[in-house]
């Protein structure tokens, strides 16, 4: 089949869930045989938009990658649009329609999906939220893929994102938690999988070297990811110094990832040196960090996969994760590879438990493993994908 990609964002240093299945998909599918084009923009960061990267057709690591140019236009309706979602409160249709372009437009590669959108057999789209999915995906409905990485979150209840669920020829969840928040939201399109997302199985760690080039001489738990609203960073700091301070936890806190670090006043003091902000890290220094790591810690309440606890167990890392994310918990309960906790106090508990019980920790994360590499691995989902495709077009 003839497959265009369509992601936000592509290329070296993006880093984002919804990203990385993109991508690995694309290569994946390239791999078996199909002609795979990635579509996209020029920018890399998503905090700025900013054009990076060279406008037109180049070629990474053998994919057709063509580039168009972001645009931004920012207005006060589509401004008084984001505070009220931001507030929690769903704006007026007109509001909406302003919020669609609040971040960015790329009319250029709207253009082009319109012109030539029919040359392929069909077009995948992801995430739901960001205009490249949102206002194109209904112009080429008939031969589109949504993968809408979907959080329980007030963007999900916007009435103009309702046709990217609804209208597209083919959805694909990455969990049956997600595929049922879809269906509580609104319709959802006829045709429409679980097939979950991929996670490369590395083929080697250095847990050690990772500690000795980051000067680490303590045992500790890890956390990973973007310091965004939703992702209980703030959170974790206040469970880690209650569990250090009164409780006497032997662990220290390592932290990865992109976004400022804040610290509160708690860790500022004596706890200054228990925590560490390693802030971006190549992919191959992260798997050393859930290798080296004594469990990971996921605090995030918006996932629509968790490829964060994905990558833990596959290094042998048991989870302690938050239940306030039904995704995340399904995967736990399912594996049987982590501790949930419900709010600070049960937090702390969990890392005391951790670290003082590692027979637990190891049977934890040896289950963990078994059912990323059963349901997980790239070639499981790209059967999966493939049969889709399939039967769909």
């Amino acid at each position: 089949m003839r497959l265009a990609f369509v992601p936000p964002r592509f290329g070296p240093g993006v880093f984002g869930g919804s990203e990385a299945v993109s991508r690995e998909a694309a290569f994946g599918l390239a791999s078996r045989g199909h002609e795979v084009e990635v579509i996209t923009t020029c920018a890399l960061d998503h905090y700025t938009w900013a054009n990076e990267l060279p406008e037109g057709i180049s070629e990474e690591n053998g994919l057709a990658v063509r580039r168009f140019p972001v645009v931004r236009h920012p207005s006060r309706p589509a401004l008084r649009a984001q505070l009220s979602i931001q507030a929690g409160r769903i704006p007026d249709l007109n509001h909406q329609v302003s919020w669609m372009g609040f971040l960015f437009s790329v009319p250029a590669l709207f253009e082009y999906l319109l012109r030539e959108g029919r040359g392929y057999d069909a077009l995948v789209f992801s995430p739901y939220l960001f205009w490249t999915t949102s206002v194109c995906t209904p112009f080429v409905a008939e031969r589109a893929v949504v993968i809408p990485c979907l959080h329980d979150e007030t963007y999900a209840r916007l009435d103009v994102l309702r046709p990217v669920l609804a209208g597209p020829a083919l959805v694909w969840f990455l969990s049956s938690p997600e595929h049922s928040l879809a269906h509580r939201l609104g319709p959802v399109a006829r045709r429409h999988s679980v097939t979950g997302a991929g996670v490369p199985v590395p083929s080697h760690y250095d847990p050690c070297g990772f500690m000795e080039r980051h000067g680490l001489k303590r045992p500790f738990v890890l956390h990973a990811g973007r310091r965004e609203e939703g992702k209980g960073h703030d959170e974790l700091l206040e469970a880690f110094s209650s569990a250090v301070l009164d409780g006497g936890l032997d662990l220290d806190l390592v932290s990865i990832g992109k976004g400022e670090f804040d610290r509160p006043l708690r860790v500022q003091g004596p706890l200054a040196d228990r925590v560490v902000d390693l802030g971006f890290v190549s992919d191959q220094e992260r798997d050393n960090a859930f290798a080296a790591a004594t469990a990971y810690v996921q605090t995030s309440r918006v996932e629509s996969f968790s490829r964060t606890i994905m990558e833990a167990w596959l290094a042998g890392t048991p989870v302690v994760a938050s239940d306030a994310s039904e995704v995340v918990a399904w995967h736990c309960r399912r594996s049987g590879g982590g501790l949930m906790f419900s709010g600070l106090a049960e937090l702390a508990e969990q890392l005391r438990l951790v670290a003082a019980k590692p027979e637990v920790a190891s049977e934890l994360a040896a289950a963990g493993r078994r059912y990323v590499i059963e349901n997980y691995s790239w070639p499981t989902v790209l059967d999966r994908m493939e049969a889709s495709l399939q039967a769909a077009f």
